[in-house]
């Protein structure tokens, strides 16, 4: 079982960043990032990183704005989040995998079985 606790969401207007945190209970995770739901869209992933921090996926919607990083000592995955933009107003969720994941298969909400609660970001124009 890993337990995840995001934080770090908040209102911003367009432009603008937001760094979200997301701490695990434990360190047996494989791979460990950001979900998004919009206001009447399906969860759809933004960035994963493989623990060894060599690995990253991005959503094309984000790549060049978002950056994710881990802090393996703490067990903590950061998203920078730069050039923010209204369409980037979602709840925002850590997930976390173990073993191993195909490279297809990252950014699939159905291959992460740990979730956290989730943390709001609003961008405003």
């Amino acid at each position: 079982q890993v337990q995840l606790v995001e934080s770090g969401g908040g209102s911003v207007q367009a432009g603008g960043s937001l760094r979200l945190s997301c701490s695990a209970s434990t360190d047996t995770y494989t791979h460990m990032g950001w979900f998004r739901r919009a206001p009447g869209k399906e969860r759809e992933g933004v960035a994963i990183i493989h623990r060894d921090g060599l690995i990253t996926y991005y959503a094309n919607s984000v790549k060049g704005r978002f950056t994710i990083s881990q802090d393996n000592t703490k067990r903590t995955a950061y998203l920078q989040m730069n050039s923010l933009k209204p369409e980037d107003t979602a709840m925002y969720y850590c997930a976390a995998a173990m073993g191993w994941v195909p490279s297809d298969a990252s950014l699939r909400e159905r291959t992460y079985n740990y979730w956290g609660q989730g943390t709001q970001v609003t961008v405003s124009s």
